[in-house]
């Protein structure tokens, strides 16, 4: 007890009393140290420093539900990007179509004759001319006469034909659907007018057409469209269910009757495209 109270050593007793008091202090900062690490870990998980001090794990967050449904994406404008092929169903990019039997469509002559006919498209994607088939396009996708598009060939452009409906009521009006569709990485431009694209409509009980778009043409100029690289346009068009002759004689009169007939588009350098629809009884 004496060596405690009275430090033996060959220094000054202060020197041993502060020595002492250091190593004091340093043992009261350790045991508050200890201290404050046991009651911050009790706390278990239920303070932000849990993981920091590598007592406990880190908790993994599960992240919620990411928003339902895909990405909604848009085909271009004035042009068709559905599958617009043989089967049913309406198609999407087409322009507006015209009356068979309007008088006031854009080019209308008004004059009797045949109901043959080609079914142009309208300035700007309107209707045609009135001689038995209207016809529209986006107005987006017109060239005019002179275009430098290269033309559409049977390697990179498809044709396809469809009736809207499999039959039509007899206050119905027959209305088809031209599809051109690209698969090439470049625009093209297709002619569409009477000239290069012929459709036919033939009853099937019979060999002969009852109506041809190149037997009296209102218009004989070309028809330009454009098919963008990987689209296609949609070239709607109707029939006023009426006969027509070649070279505008005057056609049988009357409507078609009911039954089933079959339409036929030719496009020059194009395989035929081909569809049927029925004429139901009154």
């Amino acid at each position: 007890m004496g060596s405690m109270r009275n430090p033996v050593g060959p220094l000054p007793s202060s020197i041993y009393w502060r020595r002492r008091a250091v190593l004091l202090s340093v043992l009261g900062l350790l045991t508050l140290l200890v201290v404050w690490v046991v009651a911050s870990g009790g706390g278990g998980g239920n303070n932000g420093t849990d993981g920091a001090n590598g007592k406990n794990p880190v908790q993994t967050i599960t992240p919620g539900p990411s928003g339902s449904g895909p990405a909604i994406s848009q085909a271009p404008g004035g042009r068709d990007e559905s599958e617009n092929t043989d089967t049913g169903g309406s198609s999407s990019g087409s322009g507006s179509t015209g009356s068979g039997d309007s008088n006031s469509s854009a080019g209308s002559e008004g004059s009797a004759g045949s109901g043959g006919g080609s079914g142009s498209a309208g300035t700007g994607g309107g209707t045609g001319t009135d001689d038995g088939v209207n016809g529209s396009v986006g107005s987006g996708d017109t060239l005019p006469a002179g275009s430098t598009l290269p033309n559409c060939t049977a390697g990179i452009v498809q044709l396809s034909l469809r009736s809207v409906q499999n039959a039509y009521a007899p206050d119905e009006t027959p209305t088809f659907q031209l599809v051109a569709r690209n698969s090439s990485a470049n625009d093209c431009k297709i002619d569409l007018g009477p000239e290069s694209a012929v459709v036919t409509i033939t009853q099937a009980s019979s060999d002969d057409d009852i109506w041809s778009s190149d037997d009296c043409p209102k218009d004989t100029s070309g028809l330009l469209f454009r098919v963008s690289a990987g689209g296609s346009i949609t070239y709607t068009f109707e029939w006023d269910r009426k006969a027509s002759a070649p070279e505008c004689a005057t056609p049988e009169a009357g409507s078609a009757t009911a039954g089933t007939y079959l339409v036929e588009a030719q496009a020059q350098g194009f395989t035929k495209a081909q569809t049927s629809f029925v004429l139901d009884k009154d």
